[in-house]
């Protein structure tokens, strides 16, 4: 099973605040026990949303909404990739996580092209497997 963490931003994350040296050496130390665990597929911070952009699509019109974006507690500052064999396991891994504060993560399943049932029909399965050779 994949998963995707995502570290909720702040207003230091917003600010465009980096983290400490020792932050920095910590989440290293972190990443690398995932990584050698076999748990760790990606994992990046964002830059601040005054750098993004939003587009909503709606009725065959597509808006451009340049950041930054007010609700913090709705951005990601940052997420994670990785595998486990249950939420659980994912959950007491990033349970020790280095972070404080007030900061949030969230973990969420990742699709995997199993569970579309019959709406995955060969040939979109097979789109898919070609995709990901693409992608490797």
């Amino acid at each position: 099973m994949r998963f995707a963490v995502l570290v909720k931003a702040n207003k230091d994350s917003e600010a465009g605040v980096l983290p400490t040296t020792e932050q920095l050496s910590e989440m290293g130390k972190f990443n690398e026990q995932l990584i050698k665990d076999g748990v760790m597929l990606a994992g990046e911070g964002l830059q601040a949303s005054s750098k993004g952009a939003r587009l909503r699509f709606d009725g065959g019109r597509t808006t451009v909404i340049d950041g930054p974006f007010a609700e913090t507690k709705e951005l990601v500052a940052g997420f994670w990739i990785v595998q486990g064999k249950s939420k659980e396991e994912i959950v007491e891994r990033f349970m020790h996580a280095p972070f404080d504060g007030g900061q949030v993560i969230e973990i969420r399943q990742i699709f995997e092209i199993e569970d579309f049932g019959d709406n995955a029909t060969p040939e979109i399965r097979g789109q898919e497997a070609l995709l990901r050779e693409r992608r490797a």
